[in-house]
């Protein structure tokens, strides 16, 4: 190991178990950190965790330097009816529930011309899964998006909803893919991967996509030249050896096909999670701790940074100390603005629903980065330097709430009441 690079790494190199120092000595000299070298990392504790962070902040350094960026984009999610009863899921309604709604096609597009006119360069689409919905829906919802704002990106439908599409409407899913990207698609949310192991997922999530599944939509949009991000969903049931395996995978999928854009470790937002709050699911963790968060974001950065080099941490899951924190183990993206959040609220997620691009700015020179806004591919829109500063719509609204409104606001409104039986 070089450490005249990393400062006092040396130092903390001596503190750490001889395993570790083998596992960081090789990932910080450029070799690719194996998955038994890995399990060990994932289960540091003490100096071992310390030396692991420190090395996940250095390798971030090298792959993608001090920026940090965010996204200016509002969330839609056009309905919460949904045929599955996933046991961490506490946003999805039967269709017989008198809170479930369905916004229409018109209304979606009213909320995307919306976050336009406010700034946004993108719009994150995706919903539940409605009984009877027509096959060509998702298709028909991108060809309007995309008509009446052609420059706004589309980053909709995860690969759930693509297999559902795919399966509703009898294509394939590379013809079902090939279509959405012919109407505008730009890219897909790499979501519903939760923990990417079929026994985790038939405990938390029975009848969900498989892994399989998963891999083949992912892989085909990849094909096809549609970009996705990637995720992990982690403190309910699995263990340490599940967030290797499916980095592993990650890391194989890239490797192959470059099509990630990033990876996002998303923690349970256990309380209303009905598999915790109704004991559904024997030994469910209710989250992960706070040494699980910073955990899993620097082995991220050393299992993914070489191939993935974005790693983001979601301030709507860690709220915006632990977030700051996690730029200092190995994290360089904040997410985005989003305006409405509705799954995680819906859980119990502490946090707001909007932060604007002056408060990400500040999060992130707080925590002595410098910050930049960028697209959903990541090409950087603009880098700002101490004292750059410019107002922005989205900065000036005191209620959100008011403005944009909310998930409680929705369910309980009878306005786009769900009717389709």
């Amino acid at each position: 190991m070089n450490t005249g690079d990393a400062g006092s790494l040396g130092t903390l190199f001596d503190r750490a178990s001889r395993d570790v120092r083998v596992a960081l000595d090789r990932a910080l000299d450029g070799g690719e950190v194996s998955v038994a070298e890995s399990d060990v990392l994932a289960r540091a504790t003490g100096r071992d965790l310390a030396a692991l962070t420190v090395v996940a902040d250095e390798l971030r350094r090298r792959q993608v330097g001090d920026v940090v960026t965010y996204v200016v984009n509002r969330n839609i999610n056009f309905t919460n009816v949904c045929i599955k009863h996933c046991g961490f899921c506490a946003f999805s309604r039967d269709h017989r529930e008198e809170e479930g709604y369905l916004l229409p096609i018109d209304e979606v597009v009213r909320r995307a011309r919306e976050a336009w006119d406010l700034g946004a360069s993108e719009v994150c689409i995706q919903a539940g899964l409605p009984p009877k919905l027509d096959g060509r829906f998702y298709i028909d919802l991108t060809r309007a998006l995309k008509a009446a704002l052609p420059e706004l990106h589309l980053h909709a439908f995860s690969p759930e909803e693509v297999l559902y599409g795919s399966v509703r409407s009898g294509l394939s899913i590379k013809e079902y893919l090939t279509e959405l990207k012919a109407s505008g698609l730009g890219t897909l949310p790499g979501t519903s991967a939760e923990i990417l192991d079929q026994e985790i997922r038939d405990v938390i999530a029975r009848g969900r996509i498989t892994v399989n599944q998963w891999v083949e939509v992912i892989t085909t949009a990849h094909a096809l030249g549609i970009r996705t991000t990637s995720t992990i969903m982690y403190g309910h049931v699995e263990t340490t050896e599940h967030w290797v395996r499916h980095m592993a995978l990650l890391r194989d999928i890239q490797k192959d096909t470059g099509g990630f854009t990033e990876f996002v470790p998303l923690s349970l937002i256990h309380s209303e999670a009905p598999m915790y709050s109704k004991r559904l699911v024997p030994n469910v963790r209710p989250g992960a701790t706070g040494a699980d968060v910073i955990r899993m974001h620097a082995l991220a950065r050393v299992m993914l940074g070489s191939v993935i080099p974005n790693i983001q941490a979601s301030w709507v899951k860690e709220g915006p100390k632990l977030s700051q924190l996690l730029l200092d183990a190995g994290a360089n993206d904040l997410g985005g603005t989003l305006i409405n959040e509705s799954i995680s609220t819906s859980a119990g997620a502490q946090y707001g629903q909007l932060v604007g691009p002056a408060e990400l700015r500040r999060w992130i020179r707080d925590a002595g980065r410098i910050p930049a806004q960028r697209d959903t591919l990541y090409n950087i829109v603009q880098r700002y330097e101490e004292g750059d500063d410019p107002a922005s719509p989205l900065d000036t609204i005191e209620d959100a709430e008011a403005r944009f409104g909310s998930y409680r606001r929705l369910i309980a409104s009878g306005e786009f009441r769900f009717t389709q039986r």
